[in-house]
């Protein structure tokens, strides 16, 4: 619900965006920005929007991925 209410808070266009540092010579990736809410789109199609979350929320996942829980 949370990540809901910051998608419809935050606009995109106002923040800046970065690609990964994973960034696939193949073009396929992941921007990000970030701030207290973090943002993710598809480099490839962001004219579907970008997904928001809380920065707890971001931490916890990325705690998650290094700790091999996810």
């Amino acid at each position: 619900m949370l990540t809901r209410y910051l998608t419809e808070a935050v606009s995109p266009a106002a923040r800046e965006w970065h690609t990964s540092t994973y960034t696939q010579e193949k073009g396929t990736c992941v921007e990000v920005t970030e701030g207290p809410v973090t943002g993710l789109r598809d480099s490839m199609n962001r004219h579907l929007g970008a997904l928001f979350f809380a920065s707890a929320e971001w931490h916890s996942f990325i705690a998650g991925v290094k700790n091999d829980e996810l």
